[in-house]
């Protein structure tokens, strides 16, 4: 969701997210304003005594840091492109442009896609790309009958998919606001079929998904922070049409937490585990009786040589590349992992910027920095994630002790 939206209704925005987990450097999840400060419940992130809530403490040092990732999020101010374009004697379904949405949305939009390649009456598809939205084309295309190839340049995890950050975030830059009216039913469409089908997956071994809570901070008022990034189109609060789909964030009474801002907000979302996530899509997608061929292509022509008559397109960003789609705008992000701490089962959300308890690392990402939109710099910048690390490790110096 956007940060300026989520800041001044959860606590603090999930924000320009999509500026570093990738197709996921996404944004937060959407929590609803609370109608009052409430006391702060037993929660699984926290033990009460004495009123003040215990939390595990980051160990946030930058030689703890295994990996700093970069990826190009693909946005189109329109949103998605998915729908069905004749090339020669190939049909080619388009499932590409979804922002920082990737993951979030993908079994909804690769609904719509399978559901507009099946109307074509052939029994065997091709799917270009091995990204979130390429494996679950593929997969829904198995169950509905069909056979399957995958033809990728790269497999998991060298996708940039699996540089996303992992969090729950349907409306993260999926389009402008000028584009959401005509957007919303559909949006909202791919929305609640992804949220069906990420219940079905919980409680799996692995954890490929599952809820966390999390703690948005600030030193204002909500209604004073202002999260919007300069450089960027302004993005419409779709959130606000999926009010049901989350729980309610839940003003903290002073005395109830030790973090040391002044305002703090609990709020509850989804995250993917990715790592073991993309591992069970793959298997998933074999155990079907899938076939995965690696190949790069430059140009369509190459794509009228493949055996399959209907394709389904789902190149993210390398479709601007491929078919010379000049919509789709390049958003950097990048995140930093952390050595994984079981312990820490919470999340956090600041201005500037968020963590995420994801079982392969904790995920640190810069929020709301400029100079990322229309940005196809993968370079890894590390003296940002170092300096996002130790402001972390500064307010976990300034925790409350009990």
């Amino acid at each position: 969701m956007e940060r300026r939206h989520f800041l001044r209704q959860a606590g603090v925005a999930l924000a320009a997210a999509s500026a570093g987990a990738i197709p996921a450097c996404a944004r937060q999840p959407v929590i609803a304003d609370s109608a009052k400060t409430l006391e702060l419940p037993p929660a699984p992130v926290a033990r009460l005594q004495s009123g003040v809530a215990e939390i595990a403490p980051i160990r946030a040092q930058p030689e703890r840091i295994t990996g700093i990732y970069v990826c190009t999020r693909p946005f189109r101010a329109a949103g998605p492109r998915i729908e069905t374009e004749r090339f020669d004697h190939k049909t080619i379904v388009h499932n590409y442009g979804h922002g920082g949405a990737g993951w979030s949305l993908s079994w909804g939009s690769s609904t719509i896609a399978v559901r507009l390649a099946r109307e074509t009456g052939v029994r065997e598809i091709g799917v270009i790309g091995c990204g979130a939205l390429g494996l679950t084309s593929a997969i829904l295309a198995q169950r509905a009958g069909l056979s399957v190839r995958i033809y990728a340049k790269e497999l998991p995890p060298d996708v940039y998919s699996m540089r996303a950050s992992g969090v729950w975030s349907p409306d993260s830059r999926i389009c402008d606001a000028a584009h959401a009216d005509a957007f919303g039913d559909r949006w909202e469409e791919m929305t609640r079929t992804s949220f069906r089908m990420y219940q079905s997956l919980l409680g799996l071994p692995g954890k490929p998904v599952e809820w966390f809570d999390g703690y948005s901070l600030s030193d204002v008022p909500w209604s004073d922070v202002d999260t919007t990034v300069t450089d960027e189109p302004e993005y419409p609060p779709l959130h606000a049409r999926v009010p049901d789909l989350g729980r309610r964030g839940i003003d903290l009474a002073p005395g109830t937490h030790p973090f040391p801002q002044a305002y703090a907000r609990r709020y509850t979302t989804m995250m993917f585990n990715i790592s073991t996530y993309a591992r069970m899509l793959m298997a998933d997608f074999l155990a079907a009786g899938g076939k995965i061929e690696v190949r790069e292509f430059r140009e369509p022509g190459e794509l009228m040589k493949l055996r399959e008559r209907t394709l389904i397109n789902a190149t993210g960003y390398g479709a601007r590349a491929l078919f010379k789609d000049e919509s789709i705008v390049p958003v950097r992000g990048q995140t930093a992992r952390l050595i994984p701490q079981p312990e820490v089962t919470y999340g956090l959300y600041l201005v500037n910027l968020s963590m995420v308890p994801r079982s392969d690392g904790l995920l640190v990402q810069v929020l709301g920095d400029t100079g990322n939109f229309n940005n196809s710099d993968v370079t890894p910048h590390r003296e940002e994630s170092e300096a996002a690390v130790r402001q972390l490790a500064e307010m976990m110096s300034r925790m409350r002790k009990i």
